[in-house]
This record gives structure tokens, C-alpha cells and sequence, in this order.
């Protein structure tokens, strides 16, 4: 008698049926579900703190502020006073003041003294630049004359009382190199 022996199959636990390989389980699929949205919750995380850092960066150092310039000390040189009128050299000390994170570089200006209405005097303002934060210190020298001004009587007032008033006015116009870039 022969018989075949017969060998069972294997149990369904260890190896699944065909059909049931390609399926899915519905908590498979839920957890692949989660996971997705976990990744994207941290991909909106990461790009709202990246934003928040370039508002901040573009807020306070990308800001520009106008850089001030004023006279900090005038010297008298050569003074010649008439009855009716003055000249006179003036060396003035300006300062350029940068408020910036970048450099200010600066083109040529003109410096004006004024007395009344009237241009008395100019002098040029080197072109330069000041460095981030710093404050910057020009020598300017100026020849000051009353020859522009028609009221005689106005400049011999002046003369008189001992007191000679003057206006300034400077602008400069420049750019500010916030990143090494021309």
C-alpha cells in the first residue's frame, strides 16, 4: 500500500494568502495617513519660524535710516572786517553719523553758509563713506565773503553789534552697502 504522505500548508499567520498580501488594512493606511499629516504640520512649523526670522531680520538690520550730518566745530581763520564788510576763512569740522548696519558711501557735496537769504560761503564735502554704526569726521574749509549781500546797512548792523549770524546747509547723497555687494 503505498500512500502519499500529505504535508500541510502553511499557517495563515505566518504566511498570508495572495489576496490578502496586496490588501491593506484599514490601520495601515490610517497611521501612513498620520504620519503624512505629521510631516506636514512640521513643514508649516518650519516655514512660519522662517518667516517670523526674515521679518525680524528685515525689520530692525534691513531697515534704513538716514544718515545725519552736522557741524560739530568751526575754526576762524583769516578775518578781515570793514565798516561794511567781512571776509573771512572758516574750517569747519562736519560729521557724517551712520545709523546703519552697511557702510554709507557718500558722493562729493557742497556745504553752504548762509547769512539771511543770502549764500556767504560754500565749501565741498569730500566724497568718502562711514562705516556701519561709526560716526565719520570731515575738515571743510570755506571762504566766507559779504560781497553777495545788497543791504550795506544789514552787514554794517551786523558789524557793529559784534555778532555775525550764519545758517548751514549740507545734503548728502549717497547709498548704503548693507552687504558687501557694489
Amino acid at each position: 500500500m503505498d500512500q502519499k504522505q500529505a504535508y500541510p500548508f502553511a499557517p495563515a499567520s505566518v504566511h498570508p494568502r495572495s489576496d490578502e498580501e496586496f490588501a491593506r488594512s484599514p490601520s495601515d493606511e490610517e497611521l501612513r495617513r498620520k504620519k503624512k499629516l505629521k510631516l506636514y504640520a512640521y513643514i508649516a512649523a518650519f516655514a512660519v519660524f522662517q518667516t517670523i526670522i526674515i521679518l525680524i531680520f528685515a525689520l530692525t538690520v534691513m531697515r534704513i535710516k538716514t544718515p545725519a550730518v552736522r557741524i560739530r566745530s568751526v575754526t576762524i581763520q583769516n578775518l578781515n572786517v570793514g565798516t561794511a564788510s567781512y571776509n573771512m576763512t572758516l574750517i569747519a569740522e562736519v560729521t557724517v553719523r551712520n545709523k546703519n548696519f552697511g557702510e554709507y558711501k557718500y558722493d562729493n557735496s557742497t556745504l553752504s553758509i548762509n547769512s539771511g537769504d543770502v549764500i556767504v560761503g560754500d565749501g565741498i564735502i569730500q566724497k568718502g563713506n562711514a562705516k556701519a554704526k561709526k560716526t565719520r569726521r570731515v575738515n571743510v574749509t570755506m571762504e566766507v565773503s559779504s560781497n553777495g549781500i545788497s543791504d550795506a546797512s544789514r552787514v554794517t548792523s551786523d558789524i557793529n553789534s559784534g555778532i555775525l549770524v550764519f545758517h548751514s546747509h549740507a545734503t548728502l547723497r549717497g547709498k548704503v552697502h548693507l552687504m558687501k555687494l557694489n
